[in-house]
């Protein structure tokens, strides 16, 4: 799903990072700036990007900004994404739906 070597985490204290897997998107963004010690992860179906998405869809847990964290952040999104593998199918099955009725 996810590879962690792709994920810039040392980056996440100046720019948030995020992507999408088989209609579960996931945003990942350091929780103090500059001054970051921790970073949140965040899930939620597509289709739309994580500002229009309602705070109801989204599912969070925070980690520690490090190799370890970033381990257990991954090892988060591959849980969430089996857990709700019905609800993420579904998404990406819908947002063809209501990308398909705006055109």
């Amino acid at each position: 799903m996810i590879d962690k070597r792709l994920v810039p985490f040392s980056g996440l204290k100046k720019e948030p990072f995020s992507g999408s897997h088989q209609g579960m998107r996931y945003y990942l963004a350091g929780d103090d700036g500059k001054n970051s010690t921790t970073f949140t992860a965040y899930v939620y179906p597509e289709p739309w990007c994580f500002e229009e998405t309602p705070d109801d869809q989204k599912e969070s847990a925070s980690f520690p900004l490090s190799e370890e964290g970033m381990d257990q952040a991954m090892a988060w999104l591959h849980e969430r994404f089996e857990t709700e593998k019905k609800r993420w199918t579904q998404a990406s099955l819908d947002s063809m739906h209501t990308i398909a009725g705006k055109v």
